[in-house]
């Protein structure tokens, strides 16, 4: 079987040591019978019970009959699965549906469909089909459901062939198989403006005009209803007529969301792990500002990106935003943690240049690496962190000082080094914490307007 194409199962096609297949198909039912065949037969040639050795043959030939008949059988089917949807959040369900036609002159019989699929997705699915008629087709389905993101593969689909006397049982295999990618979960973000910008220009936001400068202004000829303010009069005594500048030309502003993979960082495992949480949170944050109409890059700390992103990653617009989503969200699908013990690298990449709205997801910090994130903050027009404790997550409550105190000398030299930070104890809401964030970075830029009044 082939997704949309046809063929024949890998056992039809006559490999050596047949007879030896045919016969480890058998039943328990048809071992019985073989069984009691040979027995009758011993006992009818001790006795000398002719009508007895009769009824022995006629036990342990049908078993092998039926062996040999299904063995032999030359059934060709088309098969066809189809995902829906192909890429699931964790926690949702997918459905799979099935397609098998018999493409043969024949009727088929008796038919066991089986699946295979990862224990994580559930059970594995079983359907009984009856006679298939030539040039018949059969539809089934079942749903398939996992609480941790990864890539899954599917099949290849199993017939399994009985006789009608229920003697022989022989499975098909079947070469193709497909993939589920169960990506990390999405909570909607509210619209929030964390850096006080319009839609898609904040921080980063940079305008320029038609070229360098305005001595280089290539001016337009002026329209109804164009700003007088914006006439140029230099233009309009060489053109004699009266010209205006072009309207300044805005760049889309960009968004850095960058996420620690330490494994250092993050304590426990599981889909209610803190690095779950933080995988999940840029998932989120990522599709909002894409909504939003930012370029986003994604960034780890070992330096790594989503491939196939330009220099300032993906631009969320139309048909391309949903691609780039969909990128990203393959990319996070199975993203682990990483062997490294610093954010160096992920500084190296920042220190370029201004990289907009910078929005971290960071696991536990020692001095060294609060530091070298606290020297991100000066490459970026504006950073949020969110800093998970992984004593917080590991246990429910903690009656050790040690470790929070730590916890609360990292957020406050990153609030120092001018982030705006917050703590992510256990089961928070990321949507909480973002308006939270948003409320702390505008009362942060209005205390920096009064002070620069």
């Amino acid at each position: 079987m082939s997704t949309g194409g046809t063929g024949q199962p890998e056992a039809d096609r006559g490999e050596p040591g047949g007879v030896r297949t045919a016969l480890a198909g058998l039943t328990t039912r048809g071992r019985s019978f073989l069984a009691a065949g040979i027995a009758a037969a011993v006992c009818a040639y001790v006795l000398g019970q002719s009508d007895l050795l009769r009824v022995g043959l006629l036990l342990a030939v049908l078993p092998l009959l039926c062996a040999a008949v299904l063995y032999r059988t030359r059934y060709r089917v088309a098969g066809n699965r189809r995902l829906s949807p192909a890429r699931v959040p964790a926690g949702s369900e997918a459905r799979v549906h099935l397609r098998i036609d018999n493409v043969s002159r024949l009727p088929t019989g008796l038919l066991m469909l089986q699946d295979r699929v990862p224990y994580v997705l559930g059970p594995r699915p079983r359907f009984v089909l009856d006679r298939v008629e030539p040039g018949g087709r059969r539809e089934v389905s079942y749903r398939v459901r996992s609480d941790l993101r990864g890539r899954y593969p599917l099949g290849p689909l199993q017939l399994r062939l009985t006789d009608p006397f229920g003697m022989c049982e022989l499975t098909r295999s079947f070469s193709t198989f497909d993939t589920l990618t169960v990506i990390p979960r999405v909570e909607p973000l509210a619209p929030v403006r964390l850096t006080g910008e319009a839609k898609g220009y904040g921080d980063g936001r940079q305008r320029s005009l038609a070229l360098a400068g305005e001595d280089d202004v290539i001016p337009r000829g002026y329209r109804y209803g164009d700003d007088l303010r914006r006439v140029h009069w230099r233009s309009t005594a060489r053109y004699g007529e009266l010209m205006v500048r072009r309207e300044e030309q805005p760049r889309r502003s960009r968004c850095t969301v960058l996420l620690d993979t330490r494994a250092i960082g993050y304590e426990g495992a599981g889909p209610d792990s803190a690095f779950e949480w933080a995988v999940s949170g840029t998932a989120s944050v990522l599709v909002h500002m894409l909504e939003r109409g930012f370029t986003v890059r994604l960034l780890t700390d070992n330096g790594s990106s989503v491939p196939g992103g330009g220099a300032d990653g993906f631009a969320g617009v139309g048909q391309d935003g949903a691609d780039a989503a969909g990128l990203m969200m393959d990319t996070l699908a199975v993203i682990d943690h990483s062997d490294g013990t610093g954010l160096s690298r992920a500084y190296d990449l920042l220190r370029g240049g201004n990289e907009g709205l910078l929005i971290a997801f960071l696991g536990d910090l020692d001095e060294e690496q609060a530091a070298v994130v606290a020297k991100m903050r000066q490459r970026s027009g504006g950073a949020v962190a969110f800093v998970l404790d992984p004593d917080t997550w590991v246990r429910e409550t903690t009656d050790v000082p040690g470790p929070g105190h730590r916890h609360e000398e990292r957020l406050r030299m990153l609030r120092e080094a001018g982030w705006t930070v917050l703590g992510v104890p256990r089961g928070a809401s990321l949507n909480d914490l973002w308006r939270q964030a948003d409320r702390e970075r505008s009362g942060l830029t209005a205390m920096s307007g009064e002070a620069l009044g």
